[in-house]
């Protein structure tokens, strides 16, 4: 099965007068199950629906967006695969030089805010023309919110790209009930009724489902009390089986979020990974080197959505939701056959993860008749009593996946909740992941030691990580191993002290850990934590919250997760001084920031006439050239 049609001549050789829809999107074109385009692009096919994909138009003028010429039924329009802020700037700010969803990772191939750009251009190139946006941008930016790059509150993107509906989460059964409409004849301003979608209408128009009130834009731009009770209240109506409507009003018009679309069934979902895809960039891209992003899924495999772990920091909740459903072990065995065949494949399966690796069932029974609760974390601040901690089934999937003639081994590189892990009475997949499934290092996200700071990122307490470590090297040692564990960790959290950093500085210095990457607080759209950081409130409780904000503070913060780094001295010795903790300079800097200069090896001990040579080899100087 080829690629979708990607250019004009393509429309003519597949005998179409114009495609169903045309999908535009800000990443490069890859068809792969891992990338939003291909999977939407790919569903509506399998409805019958023909698919033209615009990757990364040239937003400068409407000349690309005409390629195909009007759509029979209208205009598809993603950021990609992520934000295109996120793809376009560091947490500090800065441009970044790379885009790994680009042709030869290069940048420049979109634009900012890339989902309101593209449908101005639309609408200047066919006025009236549907157009239904989605993907990550357009899901966490569905309400009015915190703009981090402008510091300020911003208006939905539905209201500020001009498109006429919004589907955000998953994406699937979404799209093929707005195609069904829209095939149907029915205007795409009437389509009031499908969940999963947000629109906007008159003000004194109801909402075909019940709902909840928040508040008009001009309020949640300047009150930071009543933002945070609207984040609370959107958070609370993300469940497919409790969710209500809910309503923010503007100048002119009111938003409308329709309740989620409930969870694709195990069917379902196994249909979508069916489906045709040809699992790699278009080869258009081969001249420049092909499209960066794809080495990293290519042998990779998906088997489960949605994430009950509730990482304040994590827009999951806002997209994939907190309840979790996954694919048959039929379907993830017939994708692994389907790699073990692909010329390239060396016989590793780099990873049979989702959002969360070993979450693959619903975390309680409850769930799937009365969703998900809405006042209780299933882990945080501890594992839930009617948690349903088993990794059985997980632990078949994989060991059915390495039996597959040319499979060598398996791999598992999403994160693993190690929580969770530990609430398993049955030790069987621990003592599996240490052994089968770990390329000397293991990646996981304790993400702090403070337990202060934990609990504002709605992570387990540290002692819950300290267990987990000790145990991993005691099974890593066990099994006669050298294996490491490699902890993400972050600074500048909103509850994050200096104190608190300093905390983490002492834990890293006493167990000998030097992290290479620090990731700083970013505060992107759909997530709790970034309503703390633009309110100064926890939205769960709306007490008030520690926010280190300024740059200066936080580079100090950072600087300290890294003081091993003789460039940081400097930093680490001005937080100390700050913080009044001048005795601990000997600690962190106990070569006053300076590398130690290293031991000499002297590789001809024993032989004295080449010992006289190279000293005096030493004491010559160089003869200029």
């Amino acid at each position: 099965m080829p690629f979708l049609p990607v250019t004009a001549e393509e429309i003519k050789e597949l005998g179409w007068d114009c495609p169903d829809f045309v999908l535009v999107t800000g990443d490069a074109y890859v068809d792969h199950p891992s990338f939003g385009t291909a999977i939407i692009s790919r569903v509506l096919e399998a409805e019958g629906y023909r698919v033209a994909i615009l990757a990364q138009p040239d937003w400068r003028g409407t000349t690309d967006f005409c390629r195909f010429g009007k759509p029979r039924l209208g205009f598809l329009v993603n950021s990609g695969n992520i934000d295109s802020m996120v793809a376009h700037y560091t947490a500090a700010k800065k441009r970044r030089g790379d885009d790994y969803y680009s042709p030869g990772g290069k940048a420049g191939k979109r634009p900012d805010r890339a989902i309101i750009v593209y449908c101005n251009r639309i609408r200047e190139a066919y006025g009236d023309v549907p157009i239904v946006i989605g993907g990550i941008e357009a899901s966490t930016r569905r309400f009015a919110h915190y703009d981090y790059w402008t510091d300020k509150v911003r208006r939905s993107i539905l209201i500020d790209s001009g498109a006429d509906l919004l589907a955000y989460g998953m994406g699937e059964n979404i799209m093929r009930r707005i195609a069904f409409l829209l095939d149907k004849g029915v205007p795409v301003h009437k389509l009031r009724d499908i969940r999963g979608t947000v629109y906007h209408c008159p003000k004194d128009e109801a909402p075909h489902f019940d709902y909840v009130d928040t508040f008009d834009y001009d309020t949640l731009k300047s009150d930071k009390k009543a933002y945070a009770k609207a984040f609370k209240v959107q958070y609370d109506n993300m469940d497919a089986v409790t969710g209500k409507a809910v309503c923010e009003e503007y100048d002119d018009c009111k938003l409308v979020q329709n309740p989620p679309m409930p969870p694709l069934t195990r069917a379902e979902l196994d249909k979508v990974y069916s489906l045709p895809y040809m699992r790699t960039y278009h080869p258009a891209y081969e001249k420049e080197g092909g499209v960066p992003a794809i080495a990293e899924v290519r042998f990779s495999i998906t088997h489960s959505r949605g994430c009950f772990g509730g990482c304040n920091f994590c827009a999951l909740t806002y997209v994939q939701g907190r309840s979790v459903c996954s694919r048959s072990e039929k379907s993830v065995l017939a994708e692994a056959e389907l790699i073990a065949q692909m010329p390239d494949f060396k016989g590793y399966i780099h990873d049979i993860g989702g959002p969360t690796a070993n979450f693959r069932h619903p975390a309680c029974a409850k769930q799937k008749e009365h969703g998900v609760c809405k006042d209780k974390r299933c882990l945080f601040p501890s594992p839930c009593k009617n948690l349903n901690a088993d990794h059985s089934e997980y632990i078949q999937l994989l060991e059915k996946v390495e039996k597959i003639p040319g499979v060598k081994r398996v791999f598992i590189r999403s994160g693993i909740r190690f929580d969770y892990l530990l609430a398993d009475k049955n030790e069987k997949f621990f003592k599996r992941l240490v052994a089968n499934h770990i390329s000397g290092q293991l990646k996981v996200a304790p993400e702090h030691c403070s337990d202060n700071v934990l609990k504002y990122m709605g992570k387990p307490n540290f002692d819950v990580y300290k267990r987990f470590q000790s145990r991993f090297y005691q099974l890593t040692k066990s099994i006669g191993k050298e294996q490491y564990l490699v902890p993400y960790l972050m600074s500048s959290h909103p509850g994050s002290t200096i104190n608190d950093a300093i905390a983490l500085a002492l834990y890293l210095r006493e167990n000998k850990l030097n992290p290479e990457q620090v990731q700083d607080f970013y505060p992107t759209p759909g997530t709790a934590s970034t309503c703390m950081f633009h309110t100064g409130l926890n939205p769960f409780d709306m007490q008030k919250v520690y926010v280190p904000k300024s740059y200066e503070e936080k580079k100090l913060q950072r600087a300290l997760l890294q003081s091993y780094k003789p460039e940081n001295a400097p930093l680490v010795r001005k937080a100390l001084e700050a913080a009044h903790r001048t005795d601990l300079i000997p600690v962190l800097l106990p070569h006053g920031g300076r590398k130690p200069a290293p031991k000499a090896r002297n590789v001809n001990k024993g032989n004295p006439k080449e010992q006289r040579r190279q000293s005096k080899k030493q004491r010559s100087p160089k003869k200029p050239r």
